[in-house]
């Protein structure tokens, strides 16, 4: 629980559900003709609707991306050093949305949720979503809100690919995209680790083909090897030697299979808490989400061309440290716009911290962005 609410906090906010009739026809040829979207705000949306701003969260993030849902919650939202009164993105200045996508787990339709055709846990039989997709979703949110465009879209990691996408898809509709520790596809390496982790999960006895809500359980041990594997990829080797170096956990080595470094127990404590807050089948969802990435492809894997319709204009961040999205997948998508004659600024931070980079109030970083958010004008009030 809070001591006490910062004053560049948002404070108390209500994670909120929007539902829609519309049927949604899927990339993978699926429909789904009803679902709910989870979605946060924060600050105001001023007589122009002008002021928006998108936030798209990476795999395992929500809509809770700034302040307290309550006084008993521990931790803000996970992008709060970044969205609130007077920092980079300034709610005094913006109205700040964030979605939980399609397929979550954190109240949109997904996985978790019910199958209103058969009245059971959706679970393996939820479709497969895409980037487009989620696109698509994000559309027709901001057009039921009344708002005619973004101001700006942002988002690290998978988010960076959602930003991506909005200003391919509907360029007409973003002004500013930011893309932050992301890639325009992913490399073979990366899709191995997503495979890797899916298998952890589905190799677990308690995963019962997917319908493990039903038979009331949970593939734990399989999710939390996933979470595991996943965190290691998040991390630089400078950050974990600072962080843990071969520091023992009791100070003896116990000669068993036990944990002896403060590293495996980390690890551990990583992988056992993300199993409390996070679905199996969404993470499934969430690594093909990422997989099936490929803007360039429709566009014979010419990027330039496909982002040739886009009008925004984009800042590009990279961390050097970052190995799972390597700074020159931001520097791919950087010459991609150039030779698209587009607007970018390119910035590649000095961080230690790997990809996890972009989540942490890093000063160069903070004041890079933080610069480029202020120049943005936020239209009549």
């Amino acid at each position: 629980m809070p001591e006490a609410i910062a004053e560049d906090s948002v404070g108390i906010v209500e994670t909120k559900i929007m539902h829609f009739s519309e049927p949604l026809t899927l990339e993978c040829g699926k429909i789904l003709n009803a679902y709910d979207i989870a979605y946060e705000t924060y600050g105001e949306l001023n007589s122009s609707a002008s002021n928006a701003i998108l936030i798209c969260h990476a795999l395992s993030g929500d809509q809770h991306a700034a302040g307290y849902n309550s006084m008993q919650d521990k931790k803000p939202g996970w992008w709060d050093s970044a969205i609130g009164p007077g920092k980079v993105i300034d709610t005094n200045r913006f109205f700040v949305v964030a979605i939980n996508n399609l397929g979550g787990c954190k109240g949109s339709s997904g996985p978790n949720t019910i199958n209103p055709e058969t009245g059971k846990y959706w679970g393996p039989d939820f479709p497969i979503v895409t980037v487009k997709d989620w696109v698509e979703c994000q559309y027709r949110f901001m057009r039921s809100l009344e708002i005619d465009h973004w101001c700006a879209v942002i988002g690290g990691s998978l988010g960076g690919m959602q930003v991506l996408q909005w200003s391919i898809d509907y360029p007409d509709r973003v002004k500013h995209a930011v893309v932050i520790a992301a890639a325009a596809k992913l490399t073979a390496q990366n899709i191995a680790f997503n495979e890797v982790a899916r298998q952890s999960i589905m190799s677990d006895p308690d995963f019962c083909e997917g319908h493990y809500l039903e038979h009331q359980t949970v593939p734990r041990r399989g999710l939390m090897l996933a979470r595991m594997l996943g965190h290691i990829t998040y991390l630089s080797d400078d950050a974990m030697r600072d962080k843990f170096g071969r520091e023992l956990r009791e100070g003896k080595l116990n000669f068993g299979f036990d944990v002896d470094f403060q590293v495996e127990s980390y690890l551990r404590y990583q992988g056992r808490s993300f199993v409390d807050r996070f679905d199996a089948n969404t993470y499934l969802l969430m690594t093909k989400t990422l997989d099936y990435f490929d803007p360039a492809e429709p566009y014979g894997g010419d990027l330039g061309l496909a982002l040739s319709k886009a009008s925004a204009q984009f800042l590009v961040i990279s961390f050097t440290s970052d190995w799972r999205f390597a700074p020159q997948r931001s520097r791919e998508i950087t010459r991609a716009l150039l030779q698209a004659e587009k607007r970018v600024s390119y910035i590649e931070i000095d961080a230690h911290q790997g990809h996890d980079a972009f989540l942490i109030p890093i000063p160069h970083y903070m004041n890079v962005f933080g610069s480029y958010m202020k120049n943005i004008s936020a239209g009549s009030s």
